[in-house]
């Protein structure tokens, strides 16, 4: 790349007029011009003949008998920075690549199908992985070697790229055997996996929750929050899942409710309740999140994972995903404990997302970069003279709060973490509360001004479907339990879009948009993100449209992506380009699998439809996996969590009448600041007065029509 302004760079090639250049770029480019992506768009000026994955790069391979370097990122990853710096803007690297290789560039945001195959053959091969992640392949796609970054030449005892690629290039010539007896184990190991999953055995699952939450005391940090050491990564999966673990008080039998009630009341947040130990888990580890570096100090939201223990230094890049998915548990912390702290933080969560992310179509960007003018960081640290030639007076107690020092505590700058608990601060300091509330949001304010003026980093600016779906439940959510229209609006807004800019003319639905739609089919995860999100919007809103949606798209889901013999699934849909051999995505990662959540949209539309026959496909669509759940709980919470609903009913809550009315939205408020820890929803829109009725296995309540009743009738004692 040319220039330190990596954001007005990509913006700048996107905005050359290419139907005058050649079919391979031309002098000055290579076949990533034509891309949209733009960590594609990055690699364009590179020496290296860059192809986009395509009928055209094999072709090539197997016309002239040569490897395939194919090379996976993304772009706002900081290695995938380092490595383009240091060898594919390199000429030397470049000549040595275009003679003994045909080279392929994959943005893994973009295909996620390409990313999950090679990183499943990496994970095989070395036991982990990572980006950028770079494959060496027969023409046939079937992969030999895999390495993550490697600099230009050898240092200490790591390999030299420049070293391998010569390696390699003889081995290809010479010793054509041992690059296919390794293809050919490759490809057996990665089958082997697969069929290790299913299990006759049937699946504990009392055990098997309570083995989680013991793995998970094991490797909890107590004195920083969060799991494992360094790095430190929030795994908003691990916490949803503790919060989950607080018993919740069923609703009284209605018998109860009149005279003496001898049974238990359901769970209010302020009803202190058994559980403890994992919410607390839970807790502490947003609160040491929230005050350290991790989060962003000045303009909210989370950055990637931290480089040490204590949360203090982040990898700097922010992606729509980690922030959806840490609001959600931010509600959810809310809903356990009644605490504003956690509504603070969904708030802030939601205020950057609004703010740096949202597209002018009104959905939401993949990411923004950890560089910027080519640093990691810059954009977000200070030094001390900055903040106090910025603030004047009010520095000195701005600086005390967030621990800013002449120093610094990274490479001489610093970056912004917050003091645990801002009460005890203020005791300790002799501070007035209030004041220095706010003080500090004056600071703040004046601060994030002054950081707008600097060179931004990249952000990426592709609509992702799945990570959409994401924020779309996270908004829906909110909306609902903190009565704010703006967050239903604001999903409503990204619904709209996704369902009509990101369809095909026969309704089929894509991944991504940038500067129009992609021409790459929709995956699992993205029908099966977007439907939980359609119905978390209908929960909101009580709104048929959205139901109806997510029926439709289940429909599709099951044609698409489910086998009607075994009952099992595939990442990308039938009527999609295959990988060489199937491999699913059926673990949680930073976001639950896209077959846990797959089960789960189809319990909940099952409840809500009445239809039986879903609830099996849920069943099923689990079964081929209970060995994995039962070898890897850890791995597999989301699927542990369906598997828990579909060993009871749950509660049902039924709204009739005028259901889109600012009363039906203050009901649908109350009942879901009860916290029903397994709820389905359901609306018929009549001609008559709006009520609720509440259903539990066997048993329903008298209708109420306001929130006062609903309040009586759900704490009677």
């Amino acid at each position: 790349m040319s220039s330190n302004d990596t954001a007005a760079y990509v913006a700048s090639l996107m905005a050359i007029n290419k139907t005058t250049l050649p079919a391979d770029g031309g002098e000055r480019f290579n076949r990533l011009i034509f891309a949209k992506s733009p960590y594609l768009l990055q690699h364009a000026e590179n020496p290296v003949k860059w192809y986009e994955w395509g009928q055209a790069a094999f072709d090539l391979a197997r016309t002239e008998s040569l490897p395939i370097l194919l090379s996976i990122g993304y772009a706002t990853c900081h290695w995938c920075h380092v490595m383009a710096h240091e060898s594919f803007e390199d000429n030397e690297v470049a000549t040595l690549l275009n003679r003994h290789f045909v080279c392929i560039k994959v943005d893994r945001e973009e295909r996620p199908d390409i990313d999950d195959f090679y990183m499943a053959v990496a994970q095989t091969l070395t036991g982990s992985g990572g980006w950028p992640l770079n494959i060496f392949m027969t023409p046939e796609k079937h992969p030999f070697m895999t390495i993550t970054y490697l600099p230009k030449r050898g240092r200490g005892e790591m390999s030299g790229l420049m070293e391998l690629l010569a390696n390699i290039a003889t081995l290809w010539r010479q010793r054509p055997d041992m690059i296919e007896r390794n293809c050919h184990g490759i490809m057996e190991a990665l089958e082997g996996a697969r069929n290790r999953h299913g299990s006759e055995i049937p699946l504990n699952i009392s055990a098997n929750i309570e083995k989680s939450l013991q793995q998970l005391k094991k490797i909890y940090d107590s004195k920083n929050g969060g799991f494992g050491k360094s790095p430190k990564f929030p795994m908003p999966v691990y916490l949803s899942w503790l919060t989950g673990q607080k018993k919740h008080r069923p609703i009284p039998h209605p018998a109860q409710t009149n005279g003496t009630n001898t049974g238990e009341t359901l769970h209010h947040p302020t009803t202190p309740t058994v559980g403890e130990d994992a919410l607390q888990m839970a807790l502490h580890t947003l609160r040491k999140m929230r005050s350290g570096g991790i989060w962003d100090q000045l303009g909210g939201g989370l950055h990637r994972y931290s480089v040490d223990s204590v949360w203090m230094a982040p990898h700097f890049e922010k992606m729509l995903y980690d922030q959806a998915m840490l609001a959600q548990v931010t509600i959810e912390a809310y809903l356990a404990t009644g605490d504003q702290f956690y509504r603070t933080m969904t708030e802030e969560i939601f205020s950057f997302v609004e703010r740096e992310l949202k597209s002018s179509e009104g959905a939401f960007c993949s990411a923004l970069d950890a560089d910027s003018e080519g640093v990691e960081g810059k954009f977000y640290v200070w030094n001390k003279s900055e903040i106090d030639d910025c603030l004047g007076i009010d520095s000195g107690v701005f600086c005390l709060y967030h621990n800013v020092t002449d120093e610094g505590n990274f490479d001489g700058q610093t970056i912004l973490t917050a003091s645990d608990e801002h009460v005890e601060f203020c005791r300790v300091h002799g501070l007035d509360d209030e004041g220095v509330k706010e003080l500090l949001v004056r600071c703040r304010t004046s601060l994030l001004e002054l950081r707008e003026t600097r060179i931004r980093p990249l952000r990426d600016d592709k609509i992702i479907t799945s990570w959409n779906g994401l924020m779309i439940s996270a908004l829906a959510t909110a909306g609902i339990v903190y009565s704010n229209p703006e967050y239903i609006a604001s999903a409503s807004m990204v619904t709209s879009f996704i369902l009509k800019s990101l369809r095909r003319a026969d309704g089929r639905l894509l991944r991504s948009y940038l500067n129009g739609a992609s021409d790459v089919p929709a995956f699992l995860e993205d029908y099966a993100f977007l439907t939980a999100g359609l119905l978390d919007l209908y929960e909101a809103t009580l709104n048929q449209i959205w139901l109806n949606e997510a029926r439709t798209l289940v429909e599709e889901l099951l044609q698409l992506f489910r086998n009607p013999e075994s009952g099992e699934y595939t990442l990308t849909g039938h009527d999609a380009e295959q990988m060489p051999a199937r491999v699913l995505s059926d673990h949680d990662g930073v976001t639950p699998s896209a077959l846990s959540r797959t089960a789960n949209v189809l319990y909940r539309l099952a409840w809500i439809d009445n239809k039986p026959e879903l609830l099996e496909y849920a069943r099923k669509t689990l079964s081929g996996i209970m060995g994995e759940i039962r070898e890897n709980t850890l791995g597999h919470l989301g699927a542990l969590h369906v598997l828990t609903l579909l060993e009871t009913e749950p509660t049902t809550a039924i709204f009739t009448g005028k259901i889109d009315s600012i009363e039906a939205l203050m009901l649908n408020v109350a009942l879901h600041n009860y916290s029903i820890k397994n709820l389905i929803i359901r609306s018929e829109e009549r001609s008559c007065p709006l009520s609720l009725s509440i259903c539990i296995p066997g048993t329903c309540y008298p209708a109420v029509s306001n929130e006062e009743e609903l309040n009586h009738l759900l704490s009677a004692t």
